[in-house]
């Protein structure tokens, strides 16, 4: 099994248990070994009080793209700690695109960069992951 086989393998395996991103209107668009994409249109019900797509929205954007790029091994990984910085309002309308990326992945613990673009390529926001892989697997290899 090559490297994107097994990371496409481990996506359907975790889409198939994530009512979350599902629930909020996230969808995957793309998945490689240590990478993933994923991408959200913000809807009236995404908004905040003032009229601009929530930061919990962007964050669970942010973290399901993390999840995964870093579970794209078959290794049960979840988030040890994650940092965002919030750089520019998205607004109801906007197709948000998430994008992460592995920076380091040493014994089980990785790092993950993410940027978060609307469909101008406007930088939305960023969040750094570290991820803590765990015992168990998403398929059975």
């Amino acid at each position: 099994m090559t490297p994107k086989e097994r990371a496409e393998r481990s996506a359907a395996a975790m889409w198939a248990d994530d009512g979350a991103s599902s629930w909020l209107g996230i969808e995957l668009v793309e998945v490689d070994e240590g990478c993933a994409v994923m991408a959200l249109t913000v809807e009236r019900h995404h908004a905040n009080g003032h009229g601009i797509c929530h930061g919990g929205i962007t964050f669970s954007l942010a973290d399901s793209t993390f999840a995964f790029a870093c579970n794209s091994r078959n290794q049960s990984t979840v988030a040890q700690h994650n940092v965002i910085s919030y750089i520019a309002p998205g607004y109801v309308g906007d197709r948000l695109t998430a994008t992460a990326h592995e920076v380091s992945l040493t014994g089980r613990s990785g790092i993950y960069d993410v940027k978060v673009t609307n469909q101008d390529g406007k930088l939305i926001a960023e969040l750094r992951g570290f991820s803590r892989a765990i015992k168990g697997q998403l398929f059975q290899e």
